[in-house]
């Protein structure tokens, strides 16, 4: 079952996005739940009561909390919900990358455009599904790809940085083709998930929890422009 949700302050808004939705969904076939709400508070109560949301359609135009400030909210809740921005102003693309927003919707928003947007949640909410099954000391454990930072080459092992770290006697060639789109090589040494990419420079990659990780310098538009791919 995937869980979408809508929010916007105008019920027209809702009824015109969800109808797309649905007519999408005839051909996708998906076990789809859609629920609307009215504002960026409404739908945020619902939100720490049950996390169980796939994607969501914000408006970001709306009164009291922002659409911009409810994504910041949840992005530092932990959220890893798709994120896609309608609105009627083009200013607020740069805030939208900075929120790891899927996409941003003009409006009036055309049903080509949408289904695109679909398509693009899909794929990437199955990605975030996708694991590693490594064989450690303690046993076998299956890591999913959304949880690993980074991989770092540690003398004639990789070390897996996520919720926990797990090393591995593996070369990173090997690991790296077990990765997916999220994964970009930064250094002979280092492999980075560009989700947990804060900024970079021509000598270095800092992570959202600040840590700091060497960036050659040929690798450096490379990783820019698998960065743009990607968001």
């Amino acid at each position: 079952m995937y869980r979408f949700a809508i929010c916007d302050d105008r019920k027209e808004d809702i009824d015109y996005i969800e109808a797309i939705i649905r007519k999408w969904n005839r051909k996708a076939g998906l076990q789809l739940m859609i629920e609307g709400f009215p504002s960026g508070e409404a739908f945020l109560f619902a939100y720490e009561e049950d996390r169980d949301f796939d994607v969501l359609f914000l408006d970001i135009e709306m009164k009291s909390l922002s659409g911009i400030d409810l994504a910041q909210k949840l992005r530092q809740m932990g959220s890893r919900i798709q994120i896609v921005f309608v609105t009627g102003y083009p200013d607020y693309i740069a805030q939208g990358y900075d929120v790891e927003a899927l996409h941003y919707l003009l409006k009036p928003v055309t049903e080509e455009k949408l289904c695109a947007v679909l398509e693009r949640a899909l794929e990437r909410i199955k990605n975030q599904e996708r694991e590693m099954t490594l064989t450690v000391p303690e046993g076998i454990v299956r890591i999913p790809l959304s949880e690993i930072r980074y991989l770092e080459v540690m003398g004639n092992y990789v070390t897996l940085h996520g919720g926990e770290d797990y090393s591995v006697k593996r070369t990173l060639s090997q690991l790296e083709q077990l990765l997916d789109e999220r994964f970009y090589r930064i250094h002979r040494s280092y492999i980075v998930n560009i989700q947990s990419v804060k900024k970079c420079t021509r000598t270095e990659v800092t992570l959202k929890d600040g840590t700091t990780l060497p960036l050659s310098r040929k690798h450096y538009e490379g990783l820019n422009r698998a960065f743009i791919e990607y968001f």
